[in-house]
């Protein structure tokens, strides 16, 4: 065990690491599968006995990862459309991209921001932005911001959870990745509720119709 905490010791320190974060940040902006959270969560673990990677600098290199990847997937979407791909032409895809693209027409903002806490969900929205021609210069805006805010929200997490186990770098990481795995599925559940409740749309009775106007 010892030696396991000293590699990831080792290995946090290397400048390498920040390259890493970025690109697996960068990647999970249209390829989900790529851990990016994990990656970020698990450093800044280390981070908060180890004092590496500097948090400041993992921030730093999670965001610009995060908006890379965010703005490849809209122009993606620009390109491609939501049915290029077998994968995108799923049920549960669409579904996704067809809630997404009604969404943006409503609250784009909120939106972008709150998507960018979720896997699939980031995914689904940055694509349907692009193909929906959702103007660039407001989601180039509004993806700085939300990439600032999800990479210091990941290395809070991190942090958090981490500082309560200086001997043991492991443990400490595994316990805020899976933590952060927890927020993002509340956060998930959550928008999924929310969104149900948006789509309900309300039934009148004949008890609740408006009386017709009276005569003279």
């Amino acid at each position: 065990m010892q030696a396991i905490n000293d590699f990831i010791l080792a290995a946090a320190g290397q400048p390498w690491v920040l390259f890493l974060v970025f690109a697996c940040c960068l990647i999970d902006g249209f390829f989900p599968p790529v851990p990016s959270e994990s990656v970020v969560v698990g450093l800044a673990a280390v981070a908060a006995t180890a004092d590496v990677p500097n948090p400041l600098v993992l921030v730093v290199a999670a965001a610009a990862g995060a908006f890379c990847g965010d703005n490849i997937a809209y122009l993606i979407g620009r390109a491609t459309g939501t049915s290029r791909w077998k994968w995108m032409r799923g049920h549960r895809a669409q579904r996704a991209f067809t809630w997404a693209g009604r969404e943006l027409r409503k609250r784009p903002a909120s939106l972008i921001m709150v998507a960018r806490f979720v896997p699939i969900g980031r995914v689904a929205v940055n694509l349907t932005a692009g193909a929906t021609h959702y103007a660039h210069s407001h989601f180039v805006g509004l993806t700085v911001l939300s990439a600032a805010l999800w990479s210091s929200y990941s290395v809070a997490v991190g942090l958090f959870f981490g500082q309560w186990f200086e001997d043991n770098h492991l443990l400490g990481a595994t316990i805020a990745i899976i933590c952060a795995i927890v927020l993002g599925i509340g956060i998930d559940v959550a928008l999924s509720r929310l969104r149900g409740s948006l789509q309900e749309e309300p039934v009148l009775d004949e008890t609740d119709q408006p009386a017709p106007p009276a005569d003279g």
